[in-house]
């Protein structure tokens, strides 16, 4: 994918919804050609040949003057409705919020597809999510290791570092198991790996492909070919100088499942997010692949040839089996454990669980009055039916084997063989051991490879609300999905802003109308934060879970916005008293812990990034709310009009973490205090002191590395 031209990011203003959608965009929408079908037609071209073929003969760069004209005054509904014939939904018509923000996003687009990263005619459409994860890495590593091992033909992995540890331990065992399962069935399979890794040479080549020689290398370990002699394995490492990070982190397997993630194949302490997706989308996110490798595909993939692709049979939602409808009880939950994970069966619960009932001791209560409410000790209320027994449920069922799995590790690897047994064999590696407290065995779970040992403070939760760091979803219909990516821009400048992640996340606080979930490592992205007060002052609450210190470092460098504590105190006290009461801000809590860790510490660190709005429509992908991935990183979201799918991350989001019930800030002044009114301590403060310029240096250093930052 080529950077974007600097005359096409000249932008003063992402996209709103006076922009109108040109009959140019509309066409290109409408198409049957992308860059994917030009290559099975034609293998000997390279994805850059493609998008040329696609785009050559039009005068990109700016609007036709017809077409502004023909739009100038079209009704906002009739704009929307437009919007709509420009994705394939499936058999079920988006929201018309999804539209709103669907359409915002595309306006960007127009003169300008390769801002995308994505052929245009792919960019919305439908799909499943039968798996979410919202654990630690080495839970989504085991995940990603069982999905290659049950690869047939062809693996496509992305990430943004990749570094040789325990982690990436997971993915090697895995392709020489497959390459042994490949040998036993006469097959072969193709891998094809992209990250970035800083080299000189993408001075001179940005898709640079990686020699045996140095994939192997002590840094990244990759297996060399004669250890795995049924696999074909070509690296790539991309990276568009000086800032144009490829900050993507996907895979797709087979071109009929994918996966979105927020983490690296890194070791590190974080909270991480996975979603599975399966249906067409696949096709949006395969098509996206190609254009990213850029260069030719030898070998070829070999469901890139295939003209009706896996992924385009709604019908074969190969997650939704017998097997998959088996992990839950009668009670909704997963066999053997107590949450409620189907979320037609969960209880009513404030929007984004016991921190929409924070309250300031300026201003009212606003819980729903019809819950019994009880004060704690940090001054935080919480709904009675989430405390004490009132949580607690009936003695949960066993799953059919009534056993515990044994935990798949680097050292004793467990392939299971569908989803529904690699639920149950996690769910079984966060139940008390016989000389462990139930939350004794959530901080095991959370101390691994960087942390171990490291000692929970948390009291036991009701039974209803342990950790599931699996969290399946019952079979449901293809419903609407778009992708919202960026293209890289490598510039050191913050003129890369109109493209689609940023009108979406834009688009999604313009519309809402009544709260906005976020959750993110770093949040001081320059074009946010007013976006962000907007929404507060116009009567939207806006929840933001954020990580204390997290890449403090780099964001105090000079256009990079600024720390996280920094962020909110300037919140805070530029709000109105009005707007300061919507502004929920919390400082990530893990679930074994009762306050916040500075992510300096590397001990308990939470890199999710996702966006809920109106708790019916999602953006989760790889894009941070800072300011290098707003201006500069190319990253994939996906965006999802689910109201069961965000219903369940709601709840999730809650079991998984004590970011609501311990995490809040004051409404005063943004500053995190416990109930004696201590500070955190290591934490950096509102003022980082007249040389933290030096940190910034430090930190930039770190993100080079791998160190720290993404």
């Amino acid at each position: 994918m080529p950077e974007v031209e600097k005359n096409s990011i000249h932008q003063e203003a992402v996209s709103n919804s006076s922009c109108k959608i040109t009959n140019r965009l509309y066409e290109w929408c409408q198409s049957e050609h992308s860059v994917s079908s030009l290559l099975a037609a034609n293998p000997n071209l390279t994805p850059k040949d493609a998008w040329q073929k696609l785009f050559h003969n039009e005068k990109l760069g700016s609007s036709d003057q017809e077409d502004s004209q023909n739009t100038k005054t079209v009704p906002i509904r009739d704009e929307l409705l437009r919007a709509c014939l420009c994705g394939k939904w499936g058999s079920k018509e988006p929201s018309d919020l999804f539209k709103r923000l669907y359409h915002d996003a595309l306006c960007t687009l127009d003169g300008y597809p390769e801002r995308g990263v994505v052929s245009p005619c792919l960019i919305g459409s439908s799909g499943t999510v039968p798996l979410t994860i919202l654990s630690v890495v080495p839970d989504i590593v085991r995940h990603m290791s069982n999905l290659i091992v049950r690869a047939e033909k062809e693996v496509f992995l992305a990430t943004n570092f990749w570094q040789n540890g325990i982690a990436s331990r997971y993915i090697t065992n895995a392709i020489r198991e497959l390459s042994r399962r490949a040998e036993a069935k006469r097959t072969r399979v193709i891998i094809k790996i992209i990250y970035d890794r800083g080299n000189p040479k993408q001075l001179f080549d940005p898709h640079y492909i990686v020699p045996e020689i140095e994939y192997t290398g002590n840094t990244v370990n990759l297996p060399p070919a004669k250890e795995i002699p049924y696999v074909d394995l070509q690296v790539m490492n991309y990276h568009q100088p000086a800032l144009g990070t490829f900050h993507a982190k996907y895979m797709i397997l087979d071109r009929k499942t994918a996966i979105i993630q927020s983490n690296n194949i890194q070791d590190n302490d974080n909270l991480e997010m996975m979603v599975q997706v399966e249906g067409p989308i696949v096709n949006s996110l395969y098509d996206m692949a190609m254009i990213s490798w850029h260069k030719k595909l030898d070998p070829l993939l070999p469901y890139l040839l295939s003209h009706c692709s896996p992924a385009a049979n709604t019908i074969n939602r190969t997650s939704f089996s017998a097997s998959h409808t088996n992990v839950f009880s009668s009670t909704d939950s997963i066999k053997g454990h107590s949450a409620i994970i189907n979320p037609s069966k969960m209880s009513p619960k404030n929007s984004h669980g016991v921190e929409a009932t924070t309250v300031d001791d300026e201003f009212l209560n606003t819980a729903n009055p019809s819950d019994s409410i009880e004060t704690s000790a940090q001054g935080f209320t919480v709904p009675a039916y989430l405390e004490g027994d009132a949580g607690k449920f009936k003695q949960p069922e066993q799953n059919s084997t009534s056993e515990i799995l044994a935990e798949h590790t680097t050292d004793d690897p467990h392939y299971d063989n569908d989803l529904a047994d690699e639920v149950f064999r996690v769910q079984g590696t966060v139940l008390a051991k016989p000389d462990e407290t139930a939350m004794q065995a959530v901080t095991r779970h959370l101390n691994h490879t960087t942390n171990v040992g490291y000692p929970g403070n948390a009291p036991d939760c009701a039974l209803a609300d342990e950790m599931t760091p699996y969290i399946p979803h019952p079979a449901h219909e293809p419903f609407p999905m778009a992708l919202v990516n960026r293209a890289p821009y490598g510039q050191p400048n913050h003129k890369s802003v109109t493209n689609p992640q940023n009108a979406a996340w834009l688009s999604a606080l313009r519309n809402a109308q009544r709260n906005v979930f976020i959750q993110t490592p770093t949040l001081n992205s320059e074009p946010l934060i007013p976006a962000i007060m907007e929404a507060c002052e116009r009567g939207v609450d806006v929840y933001c879970y954020v990580c204390l210190g997290y890449n403090d470092a780099g964001e105090m460098l000079p256009m990079q916005g600024g720390h996280n504590d920094k962020i909110v105190n300037k919140l805070y006290t530029t709000l109105s008293f009005a707007g300061r009461q919507r502004l929920r801000w919390f400082w990530y809590v893990a679930k074994d812990q009762t306050r916040p860790i500075p992510a300096v510490q590397k001990k308990r660190s939470c890199h999710i990034k996702l966006m809920i709005v109106d708790e019916c429509v999602a953006i989760v992908g790889s894009g941070n709310q800072d300011t290098q991935s707003w201006f500069h990183s190319q990253e994939v979201n996906l965006m999802l009009d689910s109201p069961q799918i965000c219903r369940a991350w709601t709840d999730a989001l809650r079991r998984n973490q004590n970011t609501g019930a311990y995490g809040a800030v004051s409404h005063k002044d943004g500053i995190w205090r416990d109930e004696q009114g201590k500070e955190v301590e290591g934490a950096t403060g509102v003022d980082a002191g007249r040389f933290s310029w030096v940190k910034g240096l430090v930190g930039a250093v770190r993100r080079l590395q791998g160190t720290g930052g993404f």
